[in-house]
């Protein structure tokens, strides 16, 4: 070969390496337990991550469209806990064409398996930049921090992706166990550093106290911290654990769950809602931590640094003493109570002068044929306090590719509380069913209940009813 037409060639390699690595700014090594180094400067980093932004997000946008319904159809007269967001109405997830809820929930796993016709809305979703990852706030809880703080939780790189009205309200009201006399304590604004003082004091303890006091107070965090592989554009004092359990409740906050390598077979995490700490034995959504102080201890190194203690340790990592701090952080969230469910008696289970006949036949679907009560026992918050296996891979070829996220089995999963669940979409580990009739339809397929319209319609309207 000439030596001209070698080096030319060698420039157009090295050129079009040059422009694959640009494209993708800080791979993680699909094999790699750990998170590199960065190998660029942070101003290259940046500059590349923000031209790439609209693509990546017009590719989520169009998987999210691909997959649900996205309009915003509430329920005529239903509202959230704290009256200030509606609830959204309807089954959202995309049928294949040809198929309808019926024909699908008559066939058997093996079938919708080979035949492709599980509806994407029931596949794992995928965080908006895989490869990435990371916390990613909605847009509400990035403008009161940066109102009430001056603290940035907007990334460059990436935007909150669900439409908000198929999210929490906001802010949520606070409720507590030490004070139910009181309803709702949130004052109708969000806990920050800056007023819980003022908010709580005389209605919660001096240990209490101190416990929310560190729950607001921001750390270093994996995209929120002052290294040169954050992701916002200026150093960072970090987050706070009630960024995403805004007043202990959720905004749908996520990022992927720290529990699986490698990256791309991190499934996204959807942020759960602290109400009912108190009856609760395990703790997170694949660990199964048996205490809240395991899982406020655990949570620095999880949520916070992706499960990577070597990240962490030059970001600036916080150890709470786990006799002092830890067991504050956990007594306050022991007091947060659910949201009051008027229609329900002391144990769980309907008042037949408060409900409505349609209410009524829901609980019964709920306690016998649509099989719910075998997981969410009434008597003890709507939760066995145990984890399942769904065995959804029944239904689906695994590890396809979507969005650069690999889809594995999603393996057992916590049984999450039911109760105040009309305040808490979207639904699932990972946010991938909008509504409660979606999760109603999922169920009904995984669990092979056969439900008609009738039943799932009642069983929608109990749910509600929590």
């Amino acid at each position: 070969m000439p030596m001209k037409t070698a080096i030319g060639l060698a420039t157009v390699i090295a050129a079009a390496l040059v422009s694959a690595f640009a494209a993708n700014s800080d791979p993680l090594p699909p094999d790699s337990t750990y998170r590199p180094l960065p190998t660029q400067p942070f101003s290259t980093v940046k500059e590349n991550d923000e031209a790439q932004k609209p693509s990546v997000m017009e590719r989520q946008r169009a998987l999210l469209e691909q997959r649900y319904d996205l309009a915003d159809r509430p329920v005529a007269g239903v509202m959230m806990s704290g009256g200030r967001k509606a609830v959204q109405q309807g089954v959202r997830v995309k049928l294949p064409q040809g198929v309808t809820w019926d024909s699908l929930a008559g066939k058997e796993p093996n079938e919708v398996r080979d035949k492709d016709l599980l509806p994407k809305g029931f596949m794992p979703l995928p965080h908006v930049k895989q490869a990435t990852g990371g916390q990613v706030f909605p847009d509400d809880q990035i403008r009161k921090i940066a109102h009430d703080e001056q603290r940035d939780l907007r990334r460059f790189d990436i935007d909150f992706d669900l439409p908000g009205h198929l999210t929490p309200e906001f802010p949520p009201p606070i409720f507590l166990t030490t004070h139910p006399e009181l309803g709702d304590v949130s004052r109708g604004d969000v806990l920050t550093i800056r007023n819980f003082y003022e908010y709580l004091n005389g209605i919660i303890t001096p240990v209490q106290m101190e416990g929310l006091r560190l729950l607001l107070t921001p750390f270093p965090q994996e995209e929120f911290n002052q290294t040169e592989d954050r992701k916002v554009a200026q150093p960072s004092l970090g987050v706070t654990c009630l960024d995403c359990h805004a007043n202990f409740h959720t905004n749908a906050a996520f990022h992927l769950t720290p529990d699986i390598r490698p990256q791309a077979e991190r499934f996204r995490l959807d942020t759960t809602s602290l109400r009912g700490m108190y009856n609760q034995q395990i703790h997170g959504s694949k660990r199964s931590l048996r205490s809240i102080e395991d899982f406020t201890q655990f949570e620095q190194h999880t949520a916070y640094f992706n499960g990577d203690h070597v990240s962490a340790a030059r970001k600036g990592m916080h150890l709470p003493d786990r006799a002092n701090q830890v067991a504050m952080m956990a007594q306050m969230q022991n007091i947060i109570d659910f949201p009051p469910a008027p229609k329900l008696d002391p144990s769980g289970r309907l008042d037949p002068k408060k409900a409505t006949e349609q209410e009524l036949r829901g609980e019964q679907v709920f306690m016998g044929k649509g099989r719910c009560a075998e997981c969410h026992i009434p008597a003890t918050s709507f939760t066995d306090n145990n984890m399942h296996d769904l065995k959804l891979e029944r239904f689906y070829k695994v590890r396809q590719t979507i969005n650069d996220m690999v889809a594995i089995p999603d393996g057992p999963i916590k049984t999450f509380t039911l109760r105040g669940i009309k305040d808490s979409p979207p639904y699932l580990h990972d946010g991938r069913l909008l509504t409660l009739a979606d999760t109603v339809e999922f169920f009904n397929l995984v669990l092979g209940t056969k439900l008609n319209q009738q039943d799932k319609d009642a069983l929608v309207a109990y749910l509600l009813t929590l």
